[in-house]
């Protein structure tokens, strides 16, 4: 059985640098794991014909974090309808509607890992009229009948604005609502197609008035061709929701076909943020090269109810 304090963790960032990139810096050299851990949390999740981030966009973490027993769920397919420069998920027309026994096999799965601390996250699913809201409620719901104890946070897309299923979601209670911003608001149509930088703060602040009591948390990436300013103005606007959770790590180019990596961040200046962000009032700013939205989960909700 796994650790009690297992975190499902890891999300939509690359591995990879593409054709001409930048040699990788050291403080970006990362080992991949294939332990006996690995190999059996890859036999659970091929098991109950289960997605995780983790492989299909690539995480840079997820030998460490398979290695320890951890992953992330990825509901809703394995398709997104979305097509952003950031991502290595596949995009495309989905197949079919959304599968209503994945939130029991998500469930099982992480009764099996002995998890008391869960992550989901899905694709984008734009041809659903709510999203895939319903199922990420169901996905909560059904890990709770099985595991009372296990927390489950929710990193969510923006349901196009379509608030009435973001109020379905938060009825569900996860006990973190996570959506991520991304990166900062003038690289939005190139970096996030599809998404608005205001929906996006909107749905922060949206949470936040559903249910008080939850923890908001959200991410961006560095590296795009975002300057400190603009890094900075976009933290403050988020702030300015009421968002409890910062993170903050390395944009790494999936392939050749993806946008390129304009520079990579020291770690020094990813300290110098998450100082600045404590200051601006958030309970909890997660920086570095290599960090993800969910890496390191547990420790953040934590922090962020203290």
């Amino acid at each position: 059985m796994a650790s009690p304090f297992n975190i499902l963790s890891g999300e939509t960032r690359g591995l990879a640098a593409g054709p001409g990139a930048q040699p990788r810096p050291a403080w970006l050299r990362v080992k991949f794991g294939g332990g006996p851990n690995y190999q059996d949390l890859k036999r659970i999740m091929h098991t109950f014909q289960l997605h995780t981030v983790c492989e299909s966009a690539r995480c840079p973490n997820m030998g460490e974090c398979w290695d320890h027993r951890t992953a992330t769920f990825m509901i809703l397919g394995n398709i997104c309808t979305r097509s952003c420069g950031f991502c290595a998920v596949p995009s495309g027309k989905p197949i079919g509607p959304p599968e209503e026994d994945e939130p029991d096999r998500v469930a099982e799965a992480a009764e099996r890992m002995g998890l008391r601390y869960a992550v989901v996250t899905s694709v984008n699913r734009d041809d659903q009229p709510d999203g895939g809201a319903r199922i990420f409620a169901w996905t909560i719901e059904a890990i709770r009948r099985r595991l009372p104890e296990c927390k489950v946070e929710v990193l969510i897309p923006d349901f196009r604005g379509h608030w009435p299923s973001l109020q379905l979601l938060m009825a569900a209670r996860p006990d973190v609502l996570n959506h991520n911003m991304e990166t900062v608001p003038r690289l939005y149509r190139r970096v996030r197609k599809g998404a608005v930088y205001e929906r996006s703060l909107e749905l922060l602040r949206r949470a936040r008035e559903l249910a008080p009591d939850v923890p908001t948390k959200t991410g961006m990436m560095l590296g795009l061709g975002e300057t400190r300013d603009e890094v900075l103005n976009a933290m403050r606007d988020i702030a300015a929701q009421g968002t409890h959770i910062l993170t903050l790590g390395q944009y790494l180019q999936p392939d050749g076909e993806h946008l390129p990596i304009e520079r990579y961040v020291h770690p020094d200046e990813f300290a110098e943020y998450k100082r600045l962000g404590e200051e601006m009032g958030f309970k909890h700013v997660e920086a570095g090269p290599l960090v993800r939205s969910s890496y390191h989960a547990f420790e953040q909700e934590a922090a962020a109810r203290s």
